[in-house]
């Protein structure tokens, strides 16, 4: 595998990703806030070596004119890849049209949507790409 390769360092990247989640979901379990899983997803990315940014700003504009308004990104991992957290009864088409604006908004490639109110995780969970990778 090259990791010369966008797609394979997407790959690569979104799968330690979802090995970490599953790691803070097997800690935490369920039923917590948004902003806890958050605190702990972070912790264990950046323990296992990434750079991780959270609650990135991406200002908004509206014909052309940047407002003063801003959207936060819940997490930029490696600047690379979107995670929007969420810890609800079941995930909605608007949660994916949020993370699918935030990718085109911030000119991003890929995002994950990990809703951490589940009894397993990986039911929790959506990839979205943007355009190709």
């Amino acid at each position: 595998m090259s990791l010369s390769d966008p797609y394979n360092i997407y790959n690569m990247l979104s799968r330690a990703i979802i090995g970490a989640a599953i790691e803070v979901h097997k800690e935490l379990g369920l039923g917590l806030l948004e902003s806890i899983y958050e605190a702990c997803l972070i912790a264990e990315l950046k323990k296992r070596g990434y750079r991780v940014k959270n609650q990135v700003p991406l200002p908004l504009y509206y014909k052309g004119e940047k407002l003063d308004k801003e959207f936060r990104l819940d997490l930029l991992v490696e600047d690379l890849i979107i995670i929007e957290i969420k810890a609800v009864e079941e995930l909605k088409d608007i949660h994916e049209v949020q993370l699918v604006t935030y990718l085109k908004l911030a000119d991003k490639k890929l995002g994950l949507l990990i809703n951490f109110n589940v009894p397993l995780l990986r039911n929790g969970i959506r990839r979205k790409i943007n355009g190709y990778i």
